[in-house]
């Protein structure tokens, strides 16, 4: 009998979203007999303990004897235990400050962690993650932001709607200004962005069109890879490529600047890669962005303007280029900015359900027979040793 523990969510803010719902845990309880699913209990969880008991899943404050324990933010440091197998966002790949300690930490434990954020097919595409609603609520927000500065319209927050399905609802005689609307990227966060593009009705147009046009309804437009770099030299761009040589690429975003009223930022970044634009480019008389949606939320990363996380209740917060300090949200001589780290906890019994549903359809067999490549490559550490995928975070981990 192999058991599964479902963490009790320790981060704060809490988060609510689960790795398995009830109706998935019932189901592997049905076809995979030799599996039993414990979870901790907890207040904060969008499911709650009666659902997951009344699933047939057991309550435990102890979850020592269960092999794989799957969680969703970081574990808390003191809540580790010794020698399990752990799979949560760790957020450590980038040598993230905040969590050196957690990772020092899992390795002194002998713990093997496999990085839900590491998964991914051959092709480099990630298996698992909450992308989807994390564009959906960003670009609602991002919406939202916008129509709270000008007074032009006024659109509700997305958590106090029960789920994506009563989201869309409200949007039901919902009349937008003309405003234009850029979208960087191309993964599931900008898939989530364009649904609620195409559910507010707004127009999709060419590139060259959002720059040269102005238009009497709303549109956007969305600017991949090959739209957003080029090389120095070859004015070319592959993706493989760049990745592995950023700082040969230059940014192309800058004119968008001048014919955009909101940013919905989708793309991935890491140090080395060139920014969207510059604080001095925030200065010029014609930088019209007003609303900026980080969705991917990189502080200072692709936005510079990005100064760390807002909270879910209070998503938004003003930045003045002038001093580069927060400000109040929609004030004159402000720039809007939206960044919040847990997206999808404001639809999140919806994230959770396709997450889960990835999660059993890709990851859940390989780990329970020993493993795979794919596994394999997403394995940081393996009972307190970094694999060799990972030996560049040696002076991260302190050996």
């Amino acid at each position: 009998m192999i058991k599964i523990g479902l963490l009790r969510e320790g981060k704060i803010p809490a988060d609510n979203r689960v790795a398995l719902t009830p109706a998935q845990c019932k189901w592997l309880h049905k076809n995979a007999p030799d599996l039993r699913v414990v979870a901790q209990s907890s207040p904060e969880r969008c499911f709650s303990d009666r659902e997951y008991l009344a699933a047939g899943v057991g309550m435990a404050a102890d979850l020592s004897d269960c092999e794989l324990l799957f969680g969703i933010k970081e574990v808390p440091v003191a809540n580790l235990l010794a020698g399990k197998t752990y799979l949560f966002f760790s957020h450590t790949r980038k040598q993230q400050p905040a969590n050196r300690v957690l990772f020092q930490t899992i390795l002194e434990k002998k713990i093997t962690l496999i990085d839900y954020e590491c998964l991914e097919h051959d092709d480099g595409q990630r298996i698992l993650g909450f992308g989807f609603f994390a564009g959906v609520v960003g670009a609602h927000n991002g919406i939202m932001a916008y129509g709270r500065r000008t007074g032009l319209y006024n659109l509700g927050r997305v958590y106090k709607q029960k789920s994506f399905r009563e989201l869309i609802h409200t949007y039901f005689g919902l009349r937008l200004p003309e405003i234009k609307v850029v979208i960087t990227g191309s993964g599931r966060v900008a898939h989530g962005v364009l649904e609620i593009m195409n559910l507010l009705e707004i127009v999709e147009v060419e590139p060259d069109e959002f720059l040269e046009r102005n238009f009497a309804y709303p549109v956007f437009t969305q600017l991949k890879g090959s739209g957003l770099y080029e090389h120095h030299q070859t004015r070319s761009y592959q993706r493989e490529h760049f990745h592995h040589h950023p700082q040969e690429y230059r940014c192309k975003f800058l004119p968008y600047t001048h014919k955009a009223d909101i940013l919905m930022n989708g793309i991935y970044w890491d140090k080395g890669m060139p920014r969207l634009f510059e604080w001095a480019d925030m200065l010029h008389p014609k930088f019209r962005l007003k609303t900026i949606a980080d969705i991917t939320d990189d502080r200072e990363g692709s936005v510079p303007c990005n100064l760390g996380d807002s909270a879910m209740e209070e998503p938004v917060y003003g930045v003045d280029p002038s001093t580069r300090k927060i400000t109040a949200p929609y004030v004159p001589g402000s720039i809007d900015v939206m960044a919040v780290g847990n997206l999808p906890n404001e639809l999140p019994r919806d994230a959770s359900r396709y997450f889960g549903e990835q999660l059993i359809k890709h990851v859940l067999e390989p780990l329970l027979r020993g493993g795979s490549a794919i596994i394999d490559r997403a394995t940081m550490v393996r009972d307190g040793e970094l694999t060799p995928p990972f030996e560049y975070l040696r002076e991260y981990a302190g050996l």
